[in-house]
């Protein structure tokens, strides 16, 4: 068995459960989702741009991570690039003295945030785009200033996106040594999606698969030639509205409440991050329909998961092996609860109420500081008939989210059925969640 752990930094990530992303720029002002690079920079001019107004809105909606879209497809440049006149310098904004990217990181940091940058390998306004050599050089310049003029990143935020440049030719990408530069400037921080430490979960919908590993095979692309699992977590990305960028048309197409709920149970409840795109509008604000919608979700989250019922339960828990009882705990918190690698019997962790409760949801968490290793587990509830199953599933992680038709029970039982490796459960959640008015909250 391979001893496969996170980073420091990936374990706050994925222990911050939630992301903001916020694409804005040249799209904003051009009603585009994709620019062309021939947009004129005085179009941009956001007069009344307020980063600690996203910064304080995404605080209180529970998020920890902010990531801005530092330059799109369309190579403008939210902060002064000295590599090109396609940027925020060359725009009316705070007369050609701006700079987005500074607001953004100090705004960040007044709130105590994270903040992440993406920066886009494609773009279409760079002359040099298509003569790899000299766009890499290029690239490696702008991430250069962005990771020594703006303190501590978090988090860079690559896509793939590779089209043909201005010369008709396509540009190869130095993956390596755009990584290089990153682990040079910024040690710290993670490198996203097409990077080492985050992955994409593989589509824009804001969902995990059901069996959500964190320890994966290295891409020989990303990775380079060791072929030893690594720990690679999954990122799911989704936007508040039907597009990345604001647009006015969009203004009453927000996310319900039922359907966000549902993306982060199949997001952060299948062992993955949420990142949610929330684009601020041309006055440079997050718009009042979208704020609306995060305090509505940050308050159905918090009372939804505010009441853990297993801590009013009496707790046993034992795993046998070789006929052997090898723990045996009483405590509601057990924090340490672990079994050996090689167990013969499940290990089963048991709640006992002292009177029949009501509850739809479950939570279960190991303790990833030390790896991921559940395979298959259920949850069982004590019936006049005996034991029958509330929930089966294979991987649990960070984070597990089973919810159910509602049920009541005296007793609940969590069955660990098969592992790779030692098993820690970090906790357990019963929660008796609210129903919200479409149903889509309830998993099929």
């Amino acid at each position: 068995m391979l001893d496969v752990r996170p980073t420091p930094q990936q374990l706050a990530w994925q222990e911050s459960e939630l992301s903001m992303f916020l694409h804005f720029g040249m799209n904003t002002f051009t009603d585009r989702e994709w620019g062309t690079g021939a947009e004129d920079p005085s179009q941009f001019n956001p007069a009344r741009l307020d980063a600690r107004q996203w910064a304080r809105v995404a605080r209180e909606a529970g998020f920890r991570y902010v990531i801005l879209t530092a330059k799109h497809h369309d190579g403008f440049c939210l902060w002064p690039s000295q590599y090109t006149s396609h940027s925020v310098r060359n725009s009316p904004w705070a007369g050609g003295k701006g700079d987005v990217v500074r607001e953004f990181v100090d705004a960040c940091s007044e709130f105590g945030l994270k903040a992440g940058l993406y920066v886009s390998p494609w773009d279409r306004h760079e002359p040099s785009y298509g003569d790899s050599g000299a766009y890499n050089r290029f690239f490696v310049n702008q991430l250069t200033e962005l990771l020594t003029n703006y303190g501590e990143i978090a988090e860079v935020w690559f896509d793939g996106a590779c089209g043909e440049g201005p010369n008709g030719k396509r540009q190869k990408y130095d993956w390596q040594a755009f990584y290089e530069v990153v682990r040079a400037l910024q040690p710290k921080a993670l490198i996203a999606i097409c990077g080492p430490d985050i992955r994409w979960v593989g589509n824009e919908d804001g969902y995990a698969a059901e069996t959500e590993w964190s320890v994966r095979a290295p891409d020989p692309s990303i990775h380079g030639s060791g072929t030893d699992p690594i720990w690679w977590p999954a990122e799911c990305d989704v936007s508040i509205r039907p597009g990345w960028f604001w647009h006015p048309a969009e203004n009453d197409k927000i996310k319900s409440l039922p359907h966000l709920v549902d993306i982060y149970l199949r997001s952060v409840g299948r062992n993955s991050v949420l990142l949610l795109n929330v684009p601020p509008n041309r006055d440079g604000l997050l718009p009042d329909p979208d704020v609306h919608r995060l305090r509505e979700f940050r308050g159905y989250l918090d009372h939804a998961f505010g009441r853990n019922l297993a801590e009013q339960a009496e707790v046993t828990a034992s795993c046998e092996y070789a006929g052997d009882s090898v723990f045996t705990s009483a405590r509601s918190d057990f924090q340490a609860l672990q079994a050996p690698m090689n167990f013969a019997e499940p290990l089963c962790i048991e709640f006992s109420f002292p009177s029949p409760v009501e509850f739809n949801t479950v939570v279960l968490r190991e303790r990833i500081a030390l790896g991921q290793y559940v395979e298959r587990y259920r949850v069982e509830i004590q019936t006049a008939g005996g034991w029958r199953d509330f929930s089966t599933g294979t991987t649990i992680g960070q984070k597990k989210i089973d919810a159910r038709p509602r049920v009541t029970s005296k007793k609940l039982r969590v069955v660990i059925e098969g592992a790779r490796g030692p098993v820690r459960i970090q906790s357990v959640g019963v929660y008796d969640v609210p129903d919200l008015s479409d149903g889509s909250v309830r998993q099929k």
